[in-house]
């Protein structure tokens, strides 16, 4: 039960994650340099980032996995890369 509970969260933090970023960086950087740069390398930077942010916060948790880390990066890279993309489109 604890496994499919921390699965679950660490799906819940990887999609809020994606949704959130594409939302902020479609809305707040479409006028700045940074949706002219390539979107490949910001998400890379940014997913990075926040997975080793949240990583000793997981850490702490017991039914969460250092996967929940992991997909939450990822979530908000794959977020950060569609939201340049669509900044980009206007």
């Amino acid at each position: 039960m604890m496994e499919t509970l921390g699965l679950l969260a660490a799906g819940v933090a990887g999609l809020f994650g994606h949704m959130k970023s594409k939302d902020f960086v479609g809305r707040k950087l479409r006028y700045t340099k940074v949706a002219e740069k390539s979107a490949g390398g910001m998400a890379l930077l940014t997913g990075a980032a926040t997975s080793i942010a949240a990583a000793p916060i997981v850490a702490v948790l017991p039914w969460v996995g250092t996967g929940a880390a992991l997909l939450l990066g990822l979530g908000v890279g794959t977020g950060v890369g569609m939201g340049i993309v669509r900044a980009r489109e206007g």
